[in-house]
């Protein structure tokens, strides 16, 4: 892959097993790439390790805490890690951050007595304790309900309107929110799009229907083209698929989404029942 990425919030996506974790490792030190080159902030990464990892926030998909601490406590450790010396200094860091990221209240819970996506969201608070100019997020809403889920983007999108870089790394198509300014699709290992959401949604028009259809027609039609969603009607469901311009009469052509896009993408590769 050849692959640039600037200031605010970058989106990669691909299927479980596309690459997206390993590249991740590669970027924030902890996996030696085998061939090629990285650059941040044009200082190599094979030459000034400790001088990028200064500027790197990572919260990995197998995030993990102390759970015999208290939330404040562990961020406070985080920051002490990271190099803040003067307590007051941390303290006041610590504070604010669990402010923004709605966790004050719970700042004298014990860590390992958090929800979820709570947990998450203390993630999140590690990763810029140290104020980094870059954030890695890898898989950040896997397990998250509804709600914490779009917590968790609405975080991630006040966050992307600071002067820092966001990459986050999902298989999820919905955390890749409007807000990203460009986005990048890996598949078996391999860049197979770059550049912005626009463009990639832009790809699937005209292959994107919509078409009221009873039972018996639903599955027909998901024998025959890659359903993206099917929903109850009166006059049985409202199915939106992926087809043709030749496909079933009586459909009518959407404007497609980024999570169309996708699917489209995909079915294009052969590789929807993969990843379905």
């Amino acid at each position: 892959m050849n692959l640039v990425i600037e200031n605010g919030l970058f989106g990669l996506l691909g299927p479980n097993g596309a690459g997206k974790t390993t590249l991740m490792r590669i970027l924030v030190t902890l996996l030696d790439p085998t061939a090629g080159n990285v650059t941040i902030d044009g200082m190599d990464l094979q030459k000034s390790r400790k001088d990028i990892r200064k500027l790197i926030g990572y919260l990995p998909q197998d995030f993990s805490i102390f759970s015999k601490l208290k939330t404040w406590e562990f961020l406070d450790y985080i920051a002490a890690l990271g190099g803040i010396k003067k307590r007051s200094v941390r303290l006041d860091r610590v504070d604010a951050l669990l402010e923004s990221v709605g966790l004050f209240n719970a700042r004298d819970r014990m860590a390992g007595k958090l929800s979820g996506g709570m947990k998450r969201r203390l993630g999140i608070a590690q990763t810029l304790i140290t104020d980094p100019r870059i954030m890695i997020v890898d898989e950040p809403t896997v397990g998250l309900d509804p709600e914490e889920r779009l917590r968790f983007r609405s975080i991630i999108t006040d966050l992307s309107q600071r002067d820092m870089i966001i990459i986050l790394s999902t298989h999820i198509v919905g955390d890749i929110s409007s807000t990203c300014r460009d986005m990048a699709l890996l598949n078996h290992g391999r860049l197979v799009f770059s550049g912005p959401p626009q463009n990639f949604i832009a790809q699937a028009r005209g292959k994107v229907f919509v078409i009221s259809a009873s039972h018996f027609e639903l599955e027909e039609l998901k024998e025959k083209y890659p359903v993206i969603s099917n929903i109850p009607s009166a006059q049985g469901y409202e199915v939106r698929f992926v087809g043709d311009e030749n496909t079933v009469p009586g459909a009518t052509v959407v404007d497609p989404n980024l999570e169309d896009a996708y699917l489209s993408f995909m079915e294009s590769q052969g590789e929807l029942k993969e990843i379905a």
